[in-house]
């Protein structure tokens, strides 16, 4: 059988000291470890929501284009309304001229019955 140490023994308490400082020493690099993890993490997390932020700023810059009219298709596009309108106008006045000479054509033959 073997005896237990008295408490009061030196080398003992030296050999308990030393068991809790290894534990203590594990417990702190447990910990460094996870705060190390933590922080990488943020780090990573922190450069997301940059280039987050950098990504919604350029659709934010986009819109502004887009609803200001100012793109080169939306250019083209106005220009090309503008001339489809102007060359049609004639149109609807011919169709007016065309209706006043129909009646005019029509009153006269039923005048010369």
């Amino acid at each position: 059988m073997t005896t237990q140490p008295s408490p009061s023994d030196p080398a003992a308490v030296a050999l308990e000291l030393e068991r809790i400082r290894r534990t203590i020493e594990v417990g702190f690099t447990r910990t460094d470890g996870a705060l190390a993890l933590l922080v990488q993490r943020h780090d990573q997390t922190d450069e997301a929501i940059k280039d987050h932020a950098r990504r919604i700023d350029d659709l934010a810059a986009s819109v502004d284009v887009l609803e200001r009219g100012e793109t080169e298709r939306q250019k083209r596009d106005a220009t090309r309304l503008d001339a489809l309108e102007r060359s049609r106008w004639p149109l609807p006045s011919l169709a007016a001229l065309v209706g006043v000479i129909g009646l005019a054509l029509t009153l006269w033959q039923l005048s010369q019955q």
